[in-house]
């Protein structure tokens, strides 16, 4: 039972992460570590090639972690599923080959893991970019909770706030590139 309307090719991927999903052997999943994966992986931001010990966080939280291309029209970033009552899948497509999107997109299906999202229907996350990553009135709540941990992960709001409380309302090139180094 998928979120929203989905197309061939939507089901076609979602089908293939869920037949990888199922043959993969992770540790047992809770709830803590899950939040003890969270903070992991925060620290893994700081290099592009830490990414690589993301599957290894996630199978020793309990997660199944999985990334199928994506699939011509799908316009797919990933998705939150449980085979079972205690067995959580992210899947990821990696539609864009940008390392803001990865971390944004692993954060966002790991908070839908972290609520319990996607036991009941499979949660979709179908270009999250623009308003749809967002947390306005116009996102449903359980996409705006994952946004918003998203969100906050890859450059939080009290360091943001602070940037431009200093800043404003001019941002010089120097500036942004010593507060984008800095997260």
């Amino acid at each position: 039972n998928v979120s929203e309307d989905t197309t061939p090719p939507q089901l076609a991927w979602l089908n293939r992460v869920k037949q990888i999903a199922s043959e993969m052997l992770v540790a047992q999943y809770s709830d803590f570590s899950a939040r003890r994966a969270s903070g992991l992986l925060r620290e893994l931001t700081l290099s592009a090639e830490s990414a690589r010990k993301v599957p290894k966080i996630l199978a020793e939280a309990g997660i199944r972690f999985v990334i199928v291309e994506s699939l011509p029209g799908a316009k797919i970033d990933g998705v939150c599923f449980w085979l079972d009552d205690a067995k959580p899948v992210i899947g990821m497509s990696m539609r864009f080959d940008r390392i803001d999107n990865f971390w944004f997109v692993l954060r966002h299906e790991l908070e839908h893991v972290i609520q319990g999202h996607g036991k009941k229907k499979i949660v979709i996350a179908a270009e999250l970019e623009g308003d749809r990553g967002g947390v306005g009135p116009d996102v449903a709540e359980d996409e705006r909770v994952a946004n918003a941990a998203a969100s906050e992960f890859c450059v939080p709001k009290k360091t943001m706030d602070a940037f431009i409380a200093r800043k404003a309302p001019f941002f010089a090139e120097r500036d942004i590139l010593g507060v984008a180094a800095t997260l």
